[in-house]
């Protein structure tokens, strides 16, 4: 086991400098445009896939490091350069770990490749949860797979919403309810293969931020999967759900489900997320305090405004502590016993939010222009505290935890 630091190792720093390079010289250059265009920016996908981080190789090293802290310190870099851009480049790594906390080794191998593509042939994925009756109350779900056992198929039927590129996707990963009664205990993940009939894009949505991340419906017409496209296999579904039958007949643990193994993986590098978009808002800021003068001195000289960035620097810093504590803790294979990760998410999720609102606030008018970008870290900051669990959920498993109380 990896000891818990607060320093980067060499290998991790020559890594973060090359990300913020590409952050800096691609990434933000980019932004204000494809932000207006509000369209997948597939050019910079393939600039990353070119140089090595849009790959299944790349995501793999940062995901087994040892010390746990590879992803959140890719994600705050990528993100600091922009977020709306950055989820285009990261949003198919939900669908690969989708595959990761639930897939076999062969599915492994098989599916999170055809998620990537190659720099010359650029793939992005989908992780497909959410519904129009069923976002934090994951136990409505109505999206059902049933199983055709003559032709070893499982056929889905449904409608997925606010899914990060969804239609567009090489590889859909769908989760699916296969035992009603069982509620969220009796949901499993599919892979939907690319071109499968029956699976089409639905409503794109026009956002308020990270606009150029591609979000939309999923829609799911008697969608016909292989059986071998069941996450995990048959094998093992029938056991949880016969180990989810008998604790609902004598009460005892909660059984987790599909979606949330996936959710409660992926909350401390969505943490990690709105730290980059927090810590590049406050650098703007910054550097506006110390340049802009007001009655003959720069402003930062008024404590009103040195105060606040003081608040602000404190906030991401106490944030990124929070998020590379939770990264640690779950690549060691320590247990949540305070709902850590969701700690992590949700303190890092408001600090965006009103790291965000502060910068506009510290440069006034321009601040509330797309001349300057602080606006648009704003509006995207807003995402953060909704998406992969919001601020009240992520409370609500604390609480939960903390307690052993059945919170509602």
């Amino acid at each position: 086991m990896a000891e818990f630091t607060m320093e980067l190792n060499d290998e991790q720093k020559e890594v973060r400098d090359w990300l913020h390079g590409f952050a800096a010289d691609v990434i933000r250059p980019a932004a204000a445009e494809w932000d207006e265009r509000e369209e997948t920016p597939w050019p910079v996908i393939q600039e990353a896939a070119k140089v090595g981080i849009y790959s299944l190789d790349f995501y793999a090293q940062q995901y087994f490091d040892s010390t746990g802290l590879g992803i959140p310190m890719a994600m705050e870099e990528l993100f600091w350069g922009d977020a709306g851009i950055a989820l285009s480049i990261v949003g198919t790594g939900l669908a690969a770990v989708g595959v990761l906390a639930n897939g076999t080794e062969e599915q492994i191998g098989t599916w999170i490749p055809q998620m990537y593509g190659d720099p010359n042939d650029v793939k992005v994925a989908a992780f497909c949860s959410s519904e129009p009756d069923a976002g934090s109350d994951v136990g409505s779900m109505r999206t059902r797979a049933v199983y055709d056992e003559a032709k070893d198929e499982w056929v889905i039927n449904g409608t997925k919403t606010w899914a990060t590129n969804g239609g567009i996707a090489n590889v859909h990963v769908v989760v699916a309810c296969v035992d009603p009664e069982l509620g969220s205990k009796g949901h499993a993940s599919f892979i939907v293969p690319p071109n499968t009939p029956g699976c089409s894009q639905g409503q794109k949505f026009k956002k308020h931020g990270i606009r150029a991340s591609h979000t939309a419906e999923v829609i799911l017409d008697n969608v016909r999967v292989p059986g071998s496209c069941l996450l995990g296999g048959k094998e093992k579904l029938d056991e949880r759900l016969a180990r989810a039958r008998e604790k609902a007949k004598h009460g005892g643990e909660r059984v987790k489900n599909a979606a949330m193994a996936t959710f409660e993986a992926s909350r401390p590098a969505v943490g990690a997320m709105a730290v980059g978009t927090a810590r590049a808002a406050y650098e703007v800021a910054l550097d506006y305090a110390k340049t802009r003068e007001q009655f003959g001195r720069p402003i930062i000289d008024n404590q009103g405004v040195a105060f606040q960035l003081a608040d602000m620097r404190t906030q991401i810093d106490a944030a990124r502590l929070l998020v590379w504590r939770a990264s640690w803790m779950a690549i060691n294979g320590k247990p949540f016993t305070a709902a850590e990760g969701s700690m992590s998410k949700l303190f890092a999720s408001e600090t965006a939010k009103k790291v965000t609102a502060q910068a506009i606030q510290i440069l006034g008018g321009n601040g509330y222009t797309r001349e300057y970008p602080v606006e648009r870290m704003h509006r995207d900051a807003a995402i953060y505290t909704i998406f992969e669990g919001t601020s009240e959920i992520q409370r609500l498993v604390i609480a939960r935890t903390i307690s052993g109380m059945p919170i509602r």
